[in-house]
């Protein structure tokens, strides 16, 4: 990924995981490029901002994130930990893979590699369709261009983490879940709208607000998947 592209993406996962549009500030932007200069892989610098977000919005704070800063820390951690994943990865081809796991993963390291290499196909050749729409083929591209990184380090890595690793995906699921809502006509997307809410009325008396309006959401999101046909990456679709 080139130098560009690497700032760009990181701009993008903050804004996005932020909510609202924020110019990135001359210290946030000499931040990246540090993360850059010591060489952190862009999936690694993505993962860590997701997690930092996913910390933040857990506590429910009422006071917003305002700088790159925030993130650094958790930044710092994932990034260590890659390194450490890395030591003596490339030696340990005769070991048992059984014994590599060390979080107890119900997949094993065969299963989850070929989910992910199903998954970076499907996606590349989704980016390469013409019928799909401009913005969407570019963050499919992008998707792609992540997976790839992260399909590389998780089939080098000594030991497995498929919490960080889901973390990873969750956060491109997030992303293009995105670029498909903005993707869509409008008129399409108050299409679905309606329908999904058709569906869902018989139950709305029997479920409390926050279940329906969970329900609701996923279920949107699952028809615009398939009216794109874009596949989902998490583990839990494995």
């Amino acid at each position: 990924m080139n130098y560009f592209s690497y700032f760009s993406e990181i701009e993008d996962t903050f804004i996005r995981r932020r909510g609202k549009h924020l110019m990135l500030s001359p210290i946030d932007w000499a931040l990246i490029e540090s993360w850059k200069e010591r060489g952190v892989p862009l999936h690694v610098a993505v993962r860590g901002i997701e997690h930092a977000f996913d910390s933040f919005d857990a506590k429910k704070h009422k006071r917003t994130v305002k700088t790159l800063l925030y993130c650094q820390e958790e930044v710092e951690a994932q990034y260590a930990e890659w390194l450490e994943s890395r030591v003596g990865s490339h030696d340990a081809a005769d070991v048992d893979t059984d014994s590599q796991s060390t979080d107890k993963s119900p997949f094993s390291r065969d299963a989850v590699l070929s989910h992910l290499q199903r998954s970076l196909e499907s996606i590349k050749e989704r980016s390469e369709q013409s019928a799909q729409p401009l913005e969407l083929r570019e963050s499919l591209g992008r998707a792609a261009s992540l997976l790839d990184d992260i399909r590389d380090e998780y089939e080098n890595a000594l030991a497995m983490d498929t919490r960080k690793l889901e973390t990873s995906l969750s956060g491109i699921d997030r992303m293009l879940d995105e670029a498909i809502r903005s993707a869509i006509p409008e008129d399409q997307l108050a299409t679905m709208t309606a329908e999904v809410e058709s569906q869902l009325k018989p139950y709305k008396r029997q479920m409390d607000k926050a279940a329906f309006e969970q329900t609701y959401a996923n279920l949107l999101r699952k028809r615009l998947r398939e009216h794109f046909d874009v596949p989902r990456l998490s583990l839990f679709y494995l």
